[in-house]
């Protein structure tokens, strides 16, 4: 991975650290948008929502600062698509998660969602969810 996708990657996120709450809530909004399918795999009740949503930034937050040691992150990705297998994750929910994202940065993000961060995320989010998928399946 590029040095500068991960600086774009790493820099914009910490744009994102001081809203991650609502970004959170914006991502999830988004997920269940572009598939009200994957509602049920969530908790009902808004703490518990709240709940995951901060393990969804958390996550992220290390999967971002991970991206300088690739070799140690690997293996975090590798059993976290292996969990999510039985949450009733399937490799298809992969595309869905990383348009919510997307969409979740641009909205966060307002004029800093470039296109090059953009590339940058796409570029990331499609590596991260290759590892976690060829680990789950």
């Amino acid at each position: 991975m590029e040095s500068t996708t991960i600086t774009l990657v790493q820099e914009s996120f910490e744009k994102v650290k001081p809203i991650a709450p609502t970004a959170a809530k914006i991502f999830y909004e988004k997920l269940f948008d572009l598939d009200p399918q994957l509602k049920p795999l969530f908790p009902s009740d808004e703490d518990a929502m709240k709940i995951q949503g901060n393990k969804l930034m958390s996550m992220l937050g290390t999967a971002v600062a991970g991206l300088s040691n690739l070799d140690a992150l690997i293996p975090i990705l590798k059993d976290l698509g292996k969990r999510h297998t039985e949450y009733k994750v399937e490799a298809f929910h992969y595309t869905t998660v990383g348009e919510a994202l997307l969409g979740t940065l641009e909205v966060g993000l307002g004029d800093d969602f470039t296109p090059e961060v953009k590339d940058a995320w796409t570029s990331v989010y499609g590596t991260m969810s290759k590892v976690m998928i060829e680990a789950a399946y």
